[in-house]
């Protein structure tokens, strides 16, 4: 479904990274060249001020409305929509350091790969650059050469399909109280690995046909050859 709240910055350039996304999400899979999501999640650590209540058979557990804010972490996460593979990290901070360092996690998780089709958004991070800061010029250019990067466009981070899987993790696991990052990290990668080993996939369905039907005025306001 297309979000209402970006159809004012749809033109040429939002369409142009749209439909080279949506035709990455076309091909089948190939080891050689992967196709690959990956963003980032900010997560607050909150613990309770007041213990909870203990829970009684067949009641709902009881927090109290207190709460004490224990600073945030940031999961960095990718996923292969059609096989279902995960790649997770839990930082203290999104830095271009962290980025090349999970980049690099990545780049081992498909050893067979060619190049690995990058789909994520265009955070001053996400770029080669944040490898030559992070490791040697040789470490930085092999990697380097290991990616593709596909940028989603501005306001159009509906394209990126780890925001299911963020979805999903929020749902399970991260819309309650986590105290520190230790318990987070244990618990949402236990559950990023359950659901790699349970073959989760992703079933992408909005193609460039279906974008060139339901957004047709936005391709004729580009070019009036769109009739």
């Amino acid at each position: 479904m297309i979000k209402t709240w970006c159809i004012g910055i749809i033109n040429a350039a939002f369409l142009a990274c749209m439909e080279n996304i949506l035709h990455l999400y076309s091909l089948p899979y190939d080891e050689l060249y992967p196709v690959v999501s990956f963003d980032e999640r900010p997560c607050f650590l909150i613990g309770d001020k007041v213990k909870c209540l203990e829970m009684k058979s067949g009641q709902v557990k009881k927090q109290h409305y207190e709460y004490e804010k224990n600073g945030a972490c940031c999961l960095l996460a990718a996923i292969e929509p059609l096989t279902g593979k995960r790649i997770a990290e839990v930082y203290d901070r999104r830095r271009k350091v962290e980025y090349a360092e999970f980049m690099q996690m990545v780049a081992q998780a498909f050893p067979k790969a060619k190049k690995i089709r990058l789909i994520q958004d265009n955070l001053n991070t996400h770029n080669a650059s944040s490898f030559y800061e992070r490791f040697d010029a040789k470490t930085a250019f092999e990697l380097t050469q290991k990616f593709e990067f596909h940028y989603t466009p501005k306001k159009g981070s509906w394209l990126n399909v780890i925001e299911t899987e963020f979805s999903a993790l929020a749902r399970l696991c991260l819309n309650r109280r986590i105290p520190t990052k230790e318990i987070l990290r244990n618990e949402v990668l236990k559950l990023i690995k359950e659901r790699e080993n349970n073959k989760v996939k992703i079933n992408w369905k909005f193609s460039i046909i279906d974008a060139r039907r339901k957004m047709k005025r936005h391709y004729q306001i580009v070019n009036e050859q769109n009739i």
